[in-house]
């Protein structure tokens, strides 16, 4: 068989650490090659103890995605405006004070001088009362809103309020009777109002009459229908 290596020297095909004794030899480094070394050097040295900052994943959002986002944002902001905002509209502010023993009265337009009548001779049944002694102002605020709102809910119409005659209070005399007629008049669930008699607190205590609620107002219109026919 020929052999098919004669003529071919093979120790240049080999790799440096199997050629011969001085079959490949190291070049010599020129100066820039040194140079470039030297600073790579210092720029190793610069940047030890270097932290590579975190970069956070970016999301692409398309248009729908940032209109929908506009909105949700939107609608919570709305949703928090409303729960931030105090339903009860009674008035915290200074109110002009009537005297701890003055008898007072109030009723709306259209109430029959005969309901008012029988409210102020207390002829009325009281359905539930509400005493505000030794309350802060904003404290009686608070619950007198309350109060008036849960008797509508129950159909609840007459009511006692007391609030004192705050007669005690020699430098500010008869606060939340004062407050208090002023709240009964902005609420416009109290028809009408009245000082009451001695027997159930005089001039301390007030008895109010509510309208009456939509569930009320249908059950008379049932009633009036049914004895028409």
């Amino acid at each position: 068989m020929q052999d098919k290596t004669q003529g071919y020297d093979f120790r240049y095909y080999l790799l440096p650490n199997l050629c011969p004794n001085n079959a490949m030899t190291e070049q010599p480094k020129s100066p820039q090659s040194t140079s470039a070394e030297h600073e790579d050097d210092l720029f190793l040295q610069e940047m030890q103890g270097v932290k590579p900052l975190q970069t956070k994943e970016k999301v692409d959002l398309r248009k729908g995605d940032i209109n929908k986002a506009s909105a949700n944002a939107r609608r919570v902001a709305a949703t928090t405006e409303a729960e931030d905002k105090d339903p009860n509209h009674l008035r915290a502010s200074e109110v002009e004070r009537v005297g701890p023993h003055d008898v007072l009265g109030f009723k709306r337009p259209g109430i029959q001088d005969g309901v008012y009548r029988k409210l102020r001779l207390g002829k009325y049944e009281i359905e539930a009362r509400l005493d505000l002694h030794r309350r802060t102002v904003e404290d009686a605020r608070r619950e007198v809103f309350r109060f008036v709102h849960d008797c509508m809910a129950h159909d609840i119409r007459c009511i006692l309020i007391l609030p004192g005659k705050g007669d005690r209070n020699i430098k500010d005399p008869a606060v939340l009777k004062s407050y208090l007629v002023h709240w009964l008049e902005e609420m416009m669930e109290v028809q009408a109002f009245h000082t009451a008699q001695q027997h159930h607190g005089g001039s301390g205590a007030f008895y109010v009459l509510l309208r009456k609620s939509d569930r009320k107002k249908q059950a008379a219109r049932e009633q009036f229908s049914k004895g028409r026919l």
